[in-house]
């Protein structure tokens, strides 16, 4: 990132309607949008935990990414998944979903077609856990969830390692309670 600019925008927490939206393409390339993009960067420094940040995850309905995972940078305005290869199976966490990590399988291998902040267009080919992390943001830009891919049946909690009903945690947004299975 160029500068560090403070950022007015807070993570959207699971529950909330934006994370399931089909978020709307980018059309206008100017200052503002640079604006934006920053703006998510700086939010996704702030979560300290965090690799990648999807738009729809600071509450804007827009197909904009950005990832700084190891040594990879990356704003990704209206990417599209053009191929992928392979599979891979891991665990995953999600900013809007603080806590909890679940087993998703995703391709190993993906090529995406994307704009840059300027609206050039730009395709790259990225495997391994930067293949997940697109996979992962370009899912959100879709309303998609990493817990809507889930293949087990439940969430493990990052702090107590405790597996939780994946049914339970998605109960969490009606402010159900829940219970740690054994």
């Amino acid at each position: 990132m160029k500068k560090r600019i403070k950022s007015k925008y807070k993570i959207v927490q699971f529950g909330q309607p934006v994370l399931r939206e089909i978020a709307k393409p980018v059309t206008v390339f100017h200052h503002k949008l640079h604006e934006l993009v920053d703006s998510l960067a700086e939010t996704l420094y702030r979560s300290e935990d965090g690799a990648a940040i999807a738009a729809p995850q600071i509450g804007v309905s827009k197909r904009i990414v950005v990832i700084d995972y190891e040594d990879e940078y990356l704003e990704l305005l209206n990417p599209e998944i053009i191929s992928s290869s392979g599979t891979q199976t891991g665990y995953e966490g999600c900013l809007s979903l603080p806590g909890f990590i679940g087993n998703v399988t995703r391709a190993q291998t993906v090529k995406v077609k994307y704009q840059d902040r300027d609206g050039n267009e730009i395709t790259i080919e990225k495997n391994g856990n930067l293949a997940r992390c697109l996979q992962h943001e370009i899912d959100h830009l879709d309303g998609i969830l990493f817990i809507d891919k889930v293949i087990d049946k439940f969430l493990v909690h990052q702090d107590t390692d405790e597996k939780l009903k994946l049914q339970d945690v998605l109960d969490l947004s009606n402010g159900k309670n829940f219970e740690a299975t054994t």
